[in-house]
């Protein structure tokens, strides 16, 4: 069948022009003409298309046709060629050139500048100017990712890039869910705690970091996988890939446990991991008993506590550091909450997982109370926050130990990165290897997307914005 054009909606809304032919009952794109986003652009892409299509059918039919002239504007190839140098350049000089696939290297490029599904990057591509495969290629090539494990030689073009400038001796590690339009689990993609508080078969994904949010590893588990039991074999994974001895993990209180501090001490590593609220009247009481309950602003406590036991039973350093701001925003909360548990008592509200109501039975039924002891323990911790630690007072005092934490948003931001800007969620891959294979694109991804903000001091999404409507233009 000859190529015929056709109009067809992308995911953001516009209308993209296409060169199709017919075969055996399949259709083929041979052209992406570009995208249109209004009638005015639409109908100058429609009259393009209809050019290229009349020349492609004479090549075809090897008969001279009348010389036709072009009706309306003709539209020159145009091509995206700084943005595309701009995100390729900052892709080699980290090092992923090394792989020497092309096809990978145009999916990453692809993602930062419009997150889409692999079929849709087709258009992306196209939009670009850049040369377009099938879409089998890019299937292969998710194969490939895997097969050849593009991953491990994009982690070890991330520490080398990462330790370029100096020894990195500290990391950061946190979770994060990533979830599937699908109802069904498998043995991978289950239901769990949901960052999002979704209900969707979900995935985990552990994320470790520089202290400046610089990507370094990344890997996948089980959607009820508990936050425990992701960090050690990420942490074993990393430093076997690099041979490292010494290193200083920093992590929330979701990774708290006995085992897990255990399982980092004996693997060499020192650790900053935080402290849950609820142990702030147990680690300070007696501390406020001999000296009283006033606390400076932006001071720290030192004490321990015993954690783990019988023989896997170890004592902790724990720093507390105490916050006047906090504190007040501590307060607001808890009064907001003491509101809400007021209410439940008096029946003006239903009953919920309401912090500090009780709920108990007798001959009259369930009866709902504020716990007031709950709230006077609340206010007791409130100004107050805690981090666990192996390492010495004469290594690292209590203040060093807080600035170290503090720099953990940096995997917060990167992961909103990989959430928003890159759009990691959601997938719509099925099987295991796919899924893989798309997180290790969404990992070279963010790594271009960190380097470049690094370098120039904005963001990925304004850069992008920025440089993608300079367009070179090819000629028609």
């Amino acid at each position: 069948m000859s190529p015929f054009v056709r109009k067809v909606k992308t995911a953001s809304g516009a209308t993209a022009v296409q060169i199709v032919e017919k075969r055996n009952g399949r259709r083929r794109i041979l052209e992406h003409v570009g995208s249109a986003h209004d009638e005015t652009e639409l109908a100058v892409l429609m009259s393009a298309a209809q050019q290229r299509v009349h020349g492609v059918q004479d090549e075809l039919l090897l008969v001279e046709q009348p010389r036709r002239e072009p009706v309306g504007p003709i539209v020159e190839h145009a091509s995206s060629e700084v943005l595309w140098r701009v995100l390729t350049d900052a892709y080699e000089q980290l090092g992923f050139d090394q792989i020497n696939d092309e096809v990978f290297k145009a999916l990453v490029t692809a993602r930062i500048i419009e997150p889409t599904s692999k079929q849709d990057t087709l258009r992306v591509l196209g939009d670009l100017g850049r040369p377009v495969p099938h879409v089998n290629t890019l299937y292969n090539c998710l194969r490939r990712c895997v097969e050849r494990d593009y991953r491990s030689r994009v982690a070890a073009s991330c520490w080398a890039h990462a330790t370029a400038r100096g020894p990195v001796a500290l990391v950061m590690y946190d979770l994060t869910t990533l979830h599937f339009e699908v109802t069904n689990e498998d043995r991978l993609r289950k239901v769990g705690m949901s960052k999002e508080r979704r209900v969707d078969p979900q995935v985990t994904v552990g994320l470790l970091v520089t202290a400046g949010g610089f990507p370094l590893e990344v890997a996948l588990f089980e959607g009820n996988k508990a936050e425990t039991k992701t960090l050690i074999p990420v942490i074993e994974q990393f430093k076997t890939r690099h041979g490292i001895n010494e290193l200083v993990v920093v992590a929330d209180a979701g990774m708290l446990s006995a085992d897990n501090l255990n399982g980092l001490e004996d693997a060499g590593c020192r650790f900053i991991v935080a402290s849950r609220q609820s142990h702030v009247p147990y680690d300070l009481g007696d501390h406020f008993e001999r000296h009283g309950n006033y606390t400076p602003d932006d001071s720290t406590i030192e004490t321990t506590r015993d954690m783990g036991t019988g023989r896997q039973r170890r004592t902790r350093r724990v720093v507390y550091h105490y916050s006047f701001k906090r504190h007040k925003r501590d307060d607001k909360t808890i009064n907001a909450q003491v509101v809400k548990a007021e209410k439940v008592a008096d029946g003006l509200r239903p009953v919920a997982r309401d912090r500090f109501v009780t709920v108990t039975t007798d001959a009259d039924g369930k009866k709902a109370e504020v716990n007031w002891d709950v709230i006077e323990r609340a206010r007791f911790c409130a100004g107050f926050k805690g981090y666990v630690t192996n390492i010495g007072a004469d290594v690292m005092d209590g203040a060093a130990v807080v600035a170290a934490y503090r720099d953990l948003w940096h995997v917060e931001e990167s992961f909103r990165m990989a959430k928003g800007d890159l759009q990691a969620r959601p997938i719509f891959h099925r099987k295991r290897e796919p899924i893989e294979a798309h997180l290790t694109i969404v990992f070279a991804a963010l790594a271009v997307a960190r380097h470049l903000q690094d370098q120039t001091g904005v963001s990925i999404k304004r850069l992008v914005q920025t440089l993608r409507p300079l367009q070179t233009r090819l000629g028609p």
